[in-house]
């Protein structure tokens, strides 16, 4: 993690370590660079399934950031079409399973339900917001995918993206903070 002015994002690189996880609060903005997997709702069942029965996962968790994304297919010269992230609370009912066994960090858009913020407190993790509608955008920071599991799944299935720079804002932090919570406090009108 490099240090970073009031106004300028925090550089981190993957895996995250739980001190890196604690040291973020809700509202920083951060550049990303490291690797991150695709994982969308298809992919967290068969995850959370492997788990209840004590099956390995394609993914170590515990050094693992999961975007909740699937490309689009990928054009002539590209490495990636276009991916942006997709709504976050398709995948609450399998997240604190996922975190309970070494997930620290997720990547999505939207608001996570309280059972979700709370299990990202108790285990120490993060998540970040990524913005939505500039896919073609955020394709752009994605310099090699590989292909990891579930290739059945297609656009859906897991992959290993190498990002660099990826822009994302802390939504939801280890010590309990929630951006969409504390900015809807702050412009409520009573």
């Amino acid at each position: 993690m490099s240090a970073a002015t009031e106004n300028d994002p925090i550089a981190l690189s993957t895996p995250l370590s739980a001190e890196t996880c604690a040291s973020l609060r809700a509202g920083d903005s951060v550049l990303l660079s490291g690797a991150v997997f695709t994982a969308r709702d298809m992919a967290h069942r068969r995850m959370f399934e492997a788990l209840r029965r004590g099956l390995p996962l394609p993914v170590d968790l515990s050094v693992s950031t999961l975007f909740y994304a699937a490309p689009s297919p990928t054009p002539a010269g590209r490495v990636i079409g276009s991916i942006g992230p997709t709504t976050s609370y398709r995948m609450d009912a399998f997240t604190p399973a996922l975190l309970e066994h070494g997930l620290k960090a997720m990547i999505g858009k939207g608001n996570r339900s309280p059972e979700v913020i709370d299990a990202i407190r108790n285990a120490g993790a993060v998540y970040f917001g990524a913005i939505g509608g500039i896919a073609a955008l955020l394709s752009q920071c994605v310099t090699d995918v590989e292909l990891v599991a579930y290739e059945d799944l297609g656009p859906e299935a897991i992959r290993k993206l190498t990002v660099v720079n990826l822009p994302l804002i802390v939504i939801n932090d280890a010590q309990g903070g929630d951006l969409y919570r504390a900015e809807q406090e702050k412009w409520r009108i009573l």
